[in-house]
């Protein structure tokens, strides 16, 4: 008698990699907000505030990033999908750096252009959750 294994997608990440991509999102938006309510009170406490939500967002999509090239290494764990969302976290951690070296300058030096790095960096966010939550990798055996 024959054993036929079946490969089949599954949706779920590894949950430690699932709290920090989870966690990535809303450090980095509230870094746009923080970013927003300087732009708006020129209180220079929202600048530092968005520099350490941005300091933290790098550390959750860092380590993110590293689950992802794992990821990607691994051959029984590929799918379409992954080199996309891997991709996009790389951005966002690219983007995310040169946004936390633009918060470390003079809080009146760091505008407009650290407003404007924090919403892209918050929308490359947005979009690497949503496929690193909805890309399919493949699983175990039927």
């Amino acid at each position: 008698m024959a054993v036929i294994i079946e490969r089949r997608y599954s949706e779920a990440i590894y949950p430690l990699h699932a709290l920090l991509l989870a966690g990535t999102l809303p450090l980095f938006i509230g870094a746009a907000l923080c970013d927003a309510a300087y732009a708006s009170t020129y209180q220079i406490q929202w600048n530092n505030f968005a520099s350490w939500l941005i300091a933290g967002g790098l550390v959750f999509a860092g380590v993110a990033l590293i689950f992802a090239i794992v990821d990607l290494c691994r051959a029984r764990r590929r799918a379409r999908g992954i080199v996309l969302y891997a991709a996009l976290l790389l951005a966002t951690w690219v983007l995310g750096f040169l946004n936390a070296l633009m918060h470390a300058r003079d809080a009146w030096a760091s505008m407009p252009a650290g407003l404007v790095l924090s919403v892209i960096v918050a929308l490359l966010t947005c979009a690497a959750t949503w496929f690193g939550f909805c890309t399919p990798r493949i699983g175990g055996a039927k």
